[in-house]
């Protein structure tokens, strides 16, 4: 490459690009603060004016990107659901996993998840809680919590199957696994300042191996 290539202008494809990419990276800085602050304080404390002081840009600017409140608010559950998807499939569905090894992974997912992100989780759980946006999270993250939850179901089933393990309430089990992960997040949310327990990872393996005595003695 020589000094003319490399002193030649954007063409005008290149200028777009470069301006989607700063685009981007201002939306990701305003989900990122918005998060923080929801937080820190709850949803009362967010505000666009609030959320442009935070990231050093103007109201007009946020403005731009969301539009309102509830439109930015959709956008961080938007972000939260994609994450935690991600970490889903890195965790629960990476090759080469057995069944069990799955099953149990799906406890380890949650905790992982929460210690890696405890600001993520707070605002997640602060959502699902608060009258206002309980029906957007609902909205954005209930088809993904239910295709985790039959997700789970179908693992227990098929454990159940191949074992002869006749009697197993695989729907109740698959139920109280999801319940159990909830309630990590809610009281880790409540109680940040105690270390991370590894009660729902006990307390789950406790259940499996009660349900599937074989299929998890060596966990």
């Amino acid at each position: 490459m020589n000094d003319q290539e490399i002193s030649a202008p954007l063409t005008r494809e290149g200028r777009a690009d470069r301006r989607h990419l700063r685009g981007q990276a201002s939306v990701q800085r305003i989900i990122e603060a918005t998060i923080a602050v929801i937080a820190e304080e709850g949803l009362p404390g967010v505000t666009m004016q609030r959320i442009a002081k935070r990231v050093g840009s103007s109201n007009a600017l946020v403005v731009f990107h969301f539009g309102n409140k509830e439109q930015l608010f959709r956008a961080v559950l938007e972000f939260l659901n994609d994450q935690f998807t991600k970490h889903w499939e890195a965790h629960v569905r990476q090759p080469g996993l057995t069944t069990p090894e799955r099953l149990v992974a799906t406890l380890d997912c949650a905790r992982t998840f929460m210690i890696q992100h405890p600001d993520w989780v707070a605002a997640w759980v602060i959502f699902a809680s608060d009258r206002q946006t309980m029906q957007l999270d609902s909205l954005i993250s209930g088809p993904s919590d239910h295709a985790y939850l039959e997700e789970v179901r179908g693992m227990l089933a098929d454990l159940a199957r191949a074992g002869g393990h006749l009697g197993i309430d695989v729907d109740t089990l698959a139920e109280g696994m999801n319940y159990m992960v909830q309630g990590l997040w809610y009281w880790d949310t409540i109680n940040m300042d105690h270390p991370p327990s590894d009660a729902l990872r006990k307390t789950g393996l406790i259940l499996l191996k009660q349900a599937f005595p074989q299929e998890f003695a060596r966990f």
